[in-house]
């Protein structure tokens, strides 16, 4: 996940409603910075970075939903948000597919990084598992990404 861009990066003006979305994309940075800063004691090796992947997803999603879903932001200011880092691409262009409405991270798809060369154990429908079992994908921590759930 890349630094988010500040003004300082460049000279170009925001776009027209910036102004509306500025506090809120604020207080996720905000919060991104304490998920980045928490201790790690006591913690699992792969649980230290769950907080900052579950920022980072929210982030993603608040502007999927105000481009998409509400069209409250332009393309324009789309744009400008993910070009300085504000929103992962990627995971939004998934977002949009059929069956990958609910989709936590990019990892959990990729199968190079599962050992059966497979999805992740959180994109398998809560139907098919076991009911008292609780599944927790071990690179973002997420409980069932499913588009069936």
């Amino acid at each position: 996940m890349p630094k988010v861009k500040t003004s300082k990066w460049s000279k170009k003006e925001p776009p027209k409603g910036w102004d509306d979305i500025e506090p809120t994309l604020t207080e996720y940075d905000e919060m991104m910075r304490e998920a980045e800063n928490e201790p790690t004691t006591g913690k699992r090796k792969v649980e230290s970075g769950w907080s900052v992947m579950q920022v980072h997803h929210k982030r993603s999603r608040y502007l999927y939903d105000m481009f998409y879903k509400k069209k409250a932001i332009s393309r324009e200011l789309y744009n400008y948000c993910i070009n300085r880092g504000y929103g992962d691409a990627s995971l939004i262009a998934k977002w949009r597919k059929r069956g990958f409405e609910k989709l936590c991270c990019l990892r959990c798809i990729q199968p190079r990084d599962t050992n059966y060369g497979t999805t992740c154990i959180c994109r398998v429908p809560k139907q098919n598992l076991e009911e008292d079992k609780v599944i927790e994908c071990a690179h973002c921590g997420c409980r069932g990404c499913a588009s069936t759930d």
